[in-house]
């Protein structure tokens, strides 16, 4: 959405970063920030981790680095824009033999740290003004409390999460980027994975993000929605192929001066790899490049994930 606001050409610029997402103050979305981190679920999307006496410990860390936004159009935006994002992840999730509907149940909690640099010019009656800010701060952690995991065959994965997106990381309206959201978000996920006779694997995740308001700022964000997805061969160990996600606004935002008509998207593409031997951790790789993009920034990511069950 277009922000219609009268605080200054500071305030006009002020945006927010999502993990692997960013804004600004002309973007779709409370300032163009996906909600929830994208880029997570690549090969094994379907597969939890076993039922173990002590649960599973996971490491994810990635870059994110933009410097075009896009507009409504697809045109890029001339502001200088830069961003640079390297997020660090903890996760610890426990999977159990306890049974709900026919499927195993656990439950997590993920604990993310961004570490973020930004600027961007804004044009004012007296020239361009430049906006930087670099913070390293705990980001909004996420609950799990439901997780359902069904192994329909030896071909087929399936699980569906309920995740809670708390506002506990740092934020500051004032600042040009937060960590930080100041909103809730309850996000429905279903993951699944099918993997061939021969090796052939196909995964995919979907996800849905319902917003409550920001009580700072009186903005309350649509309904987002991302498809991750990787297509790959088992070799031996190691899984080859091709991953990536697509990220949508279904819905209006809602906040005071808002112009209605804009929603953000993105599709991003690239090579994705994994690596699983029975007793050592499981490591996921992948690289993606973002094209398509409307109302946010398009850039590339690259991330990492290794976990270990105890």
């Amino acid at each position: 959405m277009i922000h219609n606001n009268k605080a200054g050409a500071a305030r006009t610029t002020l945006f927010t970063l999502g993990l692997l997402g960013c804004c600004a103050s002309v973007q779709a979305t409370e300032n163009g920030a996906p909600t929830t981190a994208v880029g997570v679920y690549d090969f094994g999307a379907g597969m939890m981790p076993p039922a173990t006496p002590f649960g599973t410990v996971g490491l994810r860390t990635a870059f994110y680095s933009a410097n075009v936004q896009k507009d409504r159009n697809g045109r890029s935006i001339d502001n200088h824009f830069s961003l640079d994002v390297l997020s660090i992840g903890v996760a610890y999730m426990r999977m159990t033999d306890h049974t709900v509907l026919g499927a195993n149940y656990g439950f997590g909690v993920v604990v993310p740290f961004f570490k973020m640099d930004a600027s961007v010019k804004v044009p004012t009656p007296v020239g361009p003004l430049s906006l930087e800010a670099d913070p390293f701060r705990m980001a909004d952690m996420q609950f799990l409390p439901v997780i359902l995991q069904w192994n329909l065959s030896p071909n087929l994965f399936i699980n569906t999460q309920l995740q809670i997106q708390a506002p506990t990381g740092d934020y500051d309206k004032n600042r040009l980027i937060s960590p930080g959201l100041n909103h809730w978000t309850f996000s429905p996920i279903v993951n699944a994975t099918y993997l061939s006779d021969s090796g052939f694997e196909v995964s995919s995740s979907f996800e849905v993000d319902v917003n409550t308001r920001n009580p700072a700022t009186d903005y309350k964000n649509g309904v987002e929605y991302r498809h991750e997805f990787a297509v790959g061969q088992h070799v031996g160990p190691w899984t080859l192929g091709l991953g990536g996600y697509y990220y949508r606004q279904f819905s209006d935002d809602d906040a005071p001066g808002l112009q209605s008509g804009n929603r953000a998207r993105v599709l991003a593409v690239g090579p994705a790899v994994s690596y699983f031997k029975p007793g050592l951790p499981p490591v996921w790789l992948h690289a993606y490049k973002e094209t398509d993009a409307r109302n946010r920034a398009e850039g590339y990511t690259v991330a990492l994930r290794i976990s270990q069950s105890f």
